[in-house]
């Protein structure tokens, strides 16, 4: 058993679970993660899609009272329904660009200077959001959408779900962050701020863990039984730090705006960028 192999897939799953659910981009900061700790290899980047299903667990869990009492209310209650079908909705323009245009992503896309780049375009587009610098100082905590028309996930139609779904395809583009795309863009389409967050966590359910599961069989002849130590402690450190980060991330929404995370992609973007072009860190391909 290779100790420092483990060690670096503990690495990995503590930054998939606390990046997952935060606008900054997990896949961002796991392509970087893994030039500096040479885990960027084509099993590696299968690893890092199936750590994923770490994170969604932590989800379920604190979002089961929910989604247990959706599924037994679903064949008497319309309400449970329009829940299921927006969630669906929602998640199939991932799955169908995403099988036209993954493999020409992948290929192209995944490096740290796109990463890097897409993090300070991230981040100037959350401040633009949030309505940063139209507002007076004190009024940084008032939330610029309080007055939006969608509160909760209940009140979104079918077209609301189907435009925030098409949104979460722009995260194909590493370092755009899946959940800062739906929960931004879920706020600019008229949800409120806890709605555009809950459904990004319900959406982020199916999302992950069919990337997950298609990925795994797909790249099947690169893994053998070797590896399952390696995945298995991936796994659970992205699930145990992913639990702490969504009831973090819910408690600070209430009080709280994405400007910090705006300026956090850029300073990092830029970090990045310097460094790959002064040469002072080798970043991998």
């Amino acid at each position: 058993m290779d100790i420092v192999l483990l060690l670096k897939a503990a690495v990995m799953g503590v930054v998939e679970g606390l990046t997952e659910f935060l606008p900054i981009s997990s896949t961002g900061h796991l392509i970087l993660a893994g030039a500096l700790l040479g885990m960027d290899d084509d099993k590696a980047k299968v690893f890092d899609i199936a750590i994923q299903t770490g994170a969604i667990l932590a989800v379920i869990i604190v979002y089961w009272q929910k989604l247990a009492g959706t599924v037994v209310a679903l064949p008497t209650q319309k309400a449970a329904r329009r829940f299921a079908l927006n969630v669906l909705i929602a998640f199939l323009p991932a799955v169908v660009l995403g099988l036209l245009f993954g493999k020409f992503i992948k290929a192209h896309l995944f490096t740290p200077t796109v990463v890097a780049s897409t993090f300070i375009i991230g981040g100037f587009i959350i401040l633009w959001a949030e309505g940063w610098g139209r507002a007076k100082p004190e009024d940084a905590q008032v939330h610029p959408n309080d007055n939006a028309r969608i509160v909760n996930v209940e009140s979104m139609s079918p077209l609301d779900a189907l435009k925030v779904g098409l949104v979460q395809c722009l995260a194909m583009i590493p370092g755009t962050s899946r959940s800062g795309a739906t929960i931004i863009g879920g706020m600019l389409l008229g949800l409120s701020r806890k709605a555009a967050t809950d459904f990004s966590f319900y959406l982020a359910i199916p999302t992950l863990i069919g990337a997950g599961a298609y990925s795994l069989y797909k790249e099947r002849a690169l893994l053998s039984l070797a590896d399952a130590p390696m995945f298995a402690v991936g796994l659970v450190m992205s699930f145990l730090s992913a639990w702490v980060c969504v009831r973090w991330l819910l408690r600070y929404i209430a009080s709280h705006s994405f400007v910090p995370f705006a300026w956090y992609r850029i300073v990092f973007g830029m970090v990045v960028l310097a460094t790959a072009w002064t040469g002072a860190v080798t970043w991998a391909a």
